[in-house]
């Protein structure tokens, strides 16, 4: 597996990396509303995470709220099969409201940043994401959060500070006054505003580790989907329109062949179209690919290498058409 250098963390990190949103299960936000993914076992997260260590997949990306736990409890579990020092682990803090009527209360994220530890089963994290940008209507919870965050980074809780959000302009507005090491915004070659935002220029000038997640579109991209998909109660899936939209699907399953024909070469060429695309422009950055068992970590093992620009934009040309 490529390595690359995480920007100014100065840690060497596999391109491809190893999403663990699904790991957590099926699981609703305090509103019912489905957060989660369905259909997964703890037997194959722990298998993909063996088999990820086995084949150079270093970096792990969870989050406090994946399965309320679960997803780092899971890694906790590894320890004993896997050294702790060969992995850069990174959680999330911010989507837990806890009792408090606001996101990022101090006395929260501080509850969450010890159950993440205890979960994890480790003394520090390698990198502490602020989840996301909601920092209230005024942004009046800002401070306060960064000061915690900033906290646990002096207590040796987490060696780097990161901050992701959906949306790339969020980040814009506050990533100058966190100063971040990472950034984690969402990107895949249909939903791309990473260049647009300016993120990109801001990234290179300030040398920060980036890291895409949700490259596949929650794997509509892949172009298996053949009709309308429905999921079951506690997905997350179900919330995303665009699987509802045959007009979409269609085209998916179209670009699908193409890739095919395009990379035939390529072991896993829809992936490696899909993929790789993401690493054409990012020397500092990798991908967050959600793997969800054996059979996933080995297609994405095969992956990391960037397309070349013509490549690349021949890819992108497919998706934005």
């Amino acid at each position: 597996m490529k390595k690359i250098v995480l920007g100014r963390t100065g840690v060497n990190v596999s391109r491809i990396s190893l999403g663990t949103w699904s790991f957590g299960g099926a699981s609703v936000s305090s509103n019912n509303q489905p957060v989660g993914w369905a259909g997964q076992t703890e037997i194959d997260s722990q298998l993909a995470l063996q088999k990820a260590h086995e084949v150079g997949i270093n970096h792990w990306d969870t989050a406090d709220v994946y399965g309320n736990g679960i997803s780092e409890s899971i890694i906790g579990t590894m320890w004993n099969k896997v050294s702790r020092n060969e992995i850069f682990l990174a959680t999330k803090i911010g989507w837990d409201m806890g009792s408090y009527d606001h996101w990022y209360h101090p006395m929260q994220m501080k509850i969450n940043m010890e159950r993440s530890l205890k979960n994890l089963k480790v003394n520090c994290v390698d990198l502490m994401y602020l989840h996301h940008c909601n920092f209230g209507k005024q942004d009046e919870y800002f401070e306060e959060a960064l000061e915690v965050i900033k906290k646990f980074q002096e207590e040796g809780k987490t060696r780097f500070i990161g901050l992701s959000d959906w949306s790339s302009n969020k980040i814009m507005k506050f990533i100058s006054r966190v100063n971040p090491d990472v950034i984690q915004p969402y990107r895949n070659v249909m939903d791309d505003t990473y260049a647009s935002t300016g993120l990109k220029n801001y990234v290179e000038a300030n040398n920060l580790g980036i890291c895409f997640f949700s490259p596949l579109k929650h794997g509509l991209l892949t172009g298996k989907y053949t009709e309308p998909a429905t999921f079951e109660t506690g997905d997350f899936r179900k919330t995303v329109k665009d699987f509802a939209d045959q007009k979409l699907i269609d085209k998916m399953k179209t670009n699908k062949s193409k890739l095919e024909e395009r990379f035939a070469n390529h072991p896993e060429p829809v992936m490696h179209g899909l993929v790789d695309a993401l690493l054409t422009d990012v020397p500092t950055g990798c991908v967050l690919l959600g793997q969800r068992n054996v059979e996933q970590v080995e297609a994405a093992a095969q992956l990391g290498e960037a397309l070349s620009n013509e490549d690349g934009d021949w890819v992108n040309g497919l998706y934005k058409g």
